[in-house]
């Protein structure tokens, strides 16, 4: 009990800042949802944080840069990757990848789905596969079940019929007269999977019906971080970002994500655009990369340090960058993180080397400094947008309560299967709102939110 304090105090400090939040009167309207926000919406906390509501991260340190680095790498490759031997799971007949069953996802948000709303701790991701993916009862024989969506105590449940296109379910021949089908993996049942609709509860007067989502049962592995499943937030038609009715004055969503587990952050949609706010917000243009057209790519266009710009030409610079809230650390193309490494190397030539950590291999020793100073990096893009990088976006240290540590630069080259394109991570974005208008095709940057 005596350990427990601690967690709740901290919680009460952290939460203190959001607890004013409230909503207006959701609804739908031809087939979209339609949500208005007050306050900082949904209140979204680390995986590994004491006031995430799966208290899976009470006890559990930050990971280390080599579990980061492996996290990233099997996430990217699930991305990026077109091989087929990388394709992993699909959806019959479609071919849908389902490269990212939720497992662990980087930061959580809860949510009431159903009627009466049963609440859900769930990820949220803006890569899925066009489906947000939720577990259902029942669980496989002795799996724990009492996180999970029963679809039977839910009065507003509607099954989508198996065919029926226009109403998401991507199948035509089913088992069952509903949307409803197996998925297998080298000839081993995953899980059964049917797709639904239901009511979304995000506030107590925000209601989206018709929220279409895969309810998966009998699953083999299940979620081992307390979650019930991932919200869609990608680019796909029946995506929830994709369902929100947009007036010329609001975006579709942004969100804020929290530095590590002391923080906390928020996932809002329908906000009011942050320049209408009074904010300073600056929009890079989004792009689309075949054949994964439900990411966010922008065009990276420039990288400086101190405002200085690296001496590489702008077509070896430019590229695509992917927005990604899962993976940790910041790809760039090889020879422009080596030019970024060299300069950062150069600019921090005080200070003591720490040997490489995993694929971070520009450390330093601060642990006998009381003060630390930083080049800053700026991340440029198409469109006029820029992201400016300080010490804890940049820098991944050993122990993230005390800057005067070990840290290492939070880049590293991109990986050859990616074709060219660069990956801005999660800690990159940390503290900044990153705004989606879908409407008029940016994303934004809204420095210092969380």
């Amino acid at each position: 009990m005596a350990s427990a304090i601690p967690c709740l105090l901290l919680c009460l400090l952290i939460l203190a800042p959001h607890l004013g939040s409230s909503y207006r009167t959701g609804s739908i309207n031809g087939g979209k949802h339609v949500i208005t926000r007050d306050g900082n919406g949904l209140a979204v906390t680390h995986r590994l944080s004491p006031c995430s509501p799966s208290a899976a991260g009470l006890g559990q340190s930050m990971p280390s840069v080599g579990d980061a680095s492996s996290r990233d790498a099997l996430r990217l490759r699930g991305l990026l990757d077109d091989s087929a031997d990388s394709r992993g799971l699909t959806i019959p007949s479609t071919g849908t990848p389902l490269v990212d069953l939720p497992d662990a996802p980087e930061y959580h948000v809860v949510v009431g789905l159903g009627t009466p709303a049963q609440n859900l701790t769930v990820g949220f991701d803006t890569a899925t596969i066009g489906a947000t993916l939720l577990q259902c009862k029942p669980c496989a024989a002795g799996d724990p079940c009492d996180k999970v969506f029963d679809p039977s105590q839910s009065s507003s449940l509607y099954d989508i019929p198996c065919g029926r296109t226009w109403e998401g379910c991507p199948i035509t021949r089913c088992s069952t007269p509903g949307c409803t089908f197996r998925v297998t993996h080298n000839g081993s049942l995953v899980l059964n999977a049917s797709m639904e609709k239901d009511t979304l509860t995000l506030a107590p007067s925000v209601h989206l019906r018709g929220f279409r989502f895969l309810c998966m049962e009998m699953m083999s592995e299940v979620p081992t971080d307390g979650t019930s499943g991932v919200l869609d937030l990608s680019r796909n038609h029946y995506s929830l970002a994709s369902r929100v009715l947009l007036s010329p004055d609001t975006v579709a969503f942004s969100y804020c994500l929290p530095r590590g587990a002391e923080s906390q952050g928020f996932l809002s949609f329908g906000t009011i655009r942050p320049e209408l706010a009074g904010r300073s917000v600056s929009y890079a243009t989004l792009h689309s990369r075949a054949p994964r057209r439900n990411l966010y790519f922008l065009r990276l266009t420039g990288v400086s340090i101190d405002g200085l710009d690296l001496p590489i030409s702008a077509q070896a610079l430019a590229s695509d960058a992917l927005v990604e809230v899962q993976t940790t650390f910041t790809y760039l193309k090889p020879r422009v993180y080596e030019y970024l490494r060299d300069l950062f190397r150069y600019a921090m030539s005080n200070y003591k080397v720490a040997p490489a950590s995993g694929e971070l291999d520009t450390c330093y020793d601060f642990t006998d400094m009381d003060a630390i100073g930083v080049p800053s990096i700026t991340l440029s893009f198409e469109g006029g947008a820029s992201l400016e990088l300080g010490l804890e976006q940049m820098m991944y240290f050993s122990n993230p309560h005390n800057i005067f540590s070990v840290a290492c630069l939070a880049f590293a080259p991109a990986p050859a299967y990616g074709s060219g394109a660069s990956v801005i991570g999660s800690l990159a974005q940390a503290y900044t709102e990153v705004v989606y208008d879908l409407r008029g095709g940016k994303v934004g940057f809204v420095d210092n939110r969380c």
